[in-house]
């Protein structure tokens, strides 16, 4: 029982996914309105539409990569 699913190399990249990924949603934040009879066009500015999802989708993959890698295997 003192083997662990998750490697401590695997745990690092999880963290950094999950912190990538709070980063994307960090970005995507912003660009209401006070009044809601006036159109704010900042919420479509390329850090809310291009650059955060991006971002997000970085950390996802870098999740994938964390949960996939596999304990080196000696020989």
């Amino acid at each position: 029982m003192d083997k662990m699913a998750i490697t401590p190399k695997g745990l690092k990249l999880l963290l950094i996914g999950l912190i990538v990924m709070i980063a994307g949603f960090i970005l995507m934040m912003g660009g209401g309105s006070t009044d809601p009879q006036v159109f704010n066009y900042d919420m479509f500015d390329f850090r809310r539409l291009v650059a955060a999802p991006l971002v997000i989708i970085a950390g996802i993959v870098i999740e994938v990569v964390a949960i996939m890698s596999g304990k080196e295997k000696k020989k």
